[in-house]
């Protein structure tokens, strides 16, 4: 906890000089007032800032196996009973990631303070996403903090499976492409410009695929600083533009409709707006406030602004379905469930039902993502190899005609 410098007057007058440990600077003028001393100033001290300071070193941030197995351990406890800052402390203590420790005895002397969990974990985005804060804020408000957290560890590692099948079935095409573009550069900075002298002395009309592949060679050895320059910098102004507000919502949207990958990625978006909708209906939390809450749960900045765009038609009196019509971001699948569960009331168990279909759908589409990358690459392969072929073998088929 850090420990502060202060300066006040008690009740007779005096100043009195000394330090103390709190949460804040606020926590602690409190203390000293209820002490009968009236704070005049206080600072942190070196020692604190000290030990601030070497937080930020002891260790990796909390990587995503890691988070899972704390949800998964925190439920088991909440479930059986043991207070929440008593489970916090517990795992703090257990955990192997100093970083990590140090981040749970933070939220710790937050709740000391009076803090909800919720709140306490938003100060850390980086470990605690805003589907994480979320969905213990909806567990805290109900009195279900524990069913949460079961809901959030299936989420949270049904999203770590979807992300590794998809990063291992975009491995091999990925590496097929950079290899690729790789031969290419080599080709042209290495291969034909040996063959151009031959090609320019030969005296004969060279085929388009044979200048196309001479330009692009001149350019590749004159310009290859730009080149590589160039993709280097486009790049990081793609990171740089995706990672400002704007252009994440650009991103965000374009995602959902790539091809191919495009349709998993919006399913697997629908299936967390129905998980995080199902939670927010089973625990009865108005459907305003499970609208606002959800729009960050999708983690899609594009989609939340289309689920907030919802919940104000929907506040401005118009009826769910048609306020989710109107986004043209539901499939029929989900449009159809929203209606029976609108009309029923029955919502929970209808968007629980849309979230395991899509889950299943996301797994299903996934191991396939292969197989339907791979017609694709393997025609782009075969046009470079063709105008490779065309353009270095043709010349010298013609140059062997002339000299028989």
């Amino acid at each position: 906890m850090p420990k502060f410098q202060y300066k006040g007057r008690n009740a007779k007058g005096e100043v009195v000089e000394s330090q103390s440990t709190a949460v804040n600077r606020a926590v602690l003028a409190e203390q000293l007032i209820g002490q009968g001393i009236t704070p005049l100033k206080i600072t942190e001290s070196k020692e604190s800032a000290q030990s601030a300071f070497s937080f930020l070193d002891v260790g990796g941030w909390p990587e995503e196996d890691e988070i899972i197995l704390f949800t998964r351990q925190l439920n088991a406890l909440v479930k059986a009973g043991v207070p929440i800052l008593r489970s916090l402390q517990g795992l703090r203590e257990s955990m192997p990631n100093k970083k990590f420790a140090a981040i749970l005895g933070e939220v710790g002397r937050e709740l000391e303070s009076g803090r909800d969990l919720s709140s306490a974990m938003s100060d850390h985005r980086k470990v605690f996403n805003n589907i994480y804060v979320r969905m213990v804020a909806i567990g805290e408000n109900t009195g279900m903090l524990d069913e949460a957290l079961a809901q959030l560890f299936k989420y949270l590692e049904a999203e770590r499976d979807t992300s590794k099948q998809i990063k291992s079935a975009l491995r091999y095409p990925t590496f097929i492409v950079i290899a690729m573009f790789l031969a290419i550069f080599i080709l042209n900075y290495f291969v034909i410009p040996a063959f151009a002298g031959i090609f320019e002395r030969s005296g004969t009309e060279l085929p388009w695929a044979t200048q196309v592949l001479l330009t692009t060679s001149r350019f590749t050895q004159n310009y290859w600083y730009l080149i590589i320059g160039g993709a280097v910098g486009v790049v990081m102004a793609i990171k740089v533009y995706i990672q400002s507000k704007n252009g994440q919502r650009v991103w965000d949207r374009y995602k959902i409709r790539m091809p191919i990958i495009g349709s998993i990625l919006r399913r697997a978006t629908l299936s967390r707006f129905a998980r995080s909708f199902s939670m927010g209906a089973e625990a009865g939390v108005p459907v305003l406030d499970t609208l606002r809450s959800v729009s960050q749960a999708v983690n899609n900045v594009y989609v939340g602004e289309k689920i907030l765009e919802m919940r104000d038609n929907i506040e401005r009196g118009e009826s769910l379905t048609n306020a989710a019509h109107k986004t043209e971001l539901f499939t029929p699948l989900v449009m159809q469930m929203l209606s029976v569960g609108d009309e029923t009331g029955q919502m929970d168990e209808m968007m629980r039902e849309v979230a395991e279909f899509y889950e299943r759908e996301v797994d299903y589409d996934v191991k396939a993502l292969s197989s339907a990358i791979e017609p694709i690459l393997l025609l782009f392969l075969g046009v470079v190899i063709v105008i490779l072929a065309l353009g270095i073998f043709l010349p010298m088929w013609d140059m062997s005609s002339a000299i028989k």
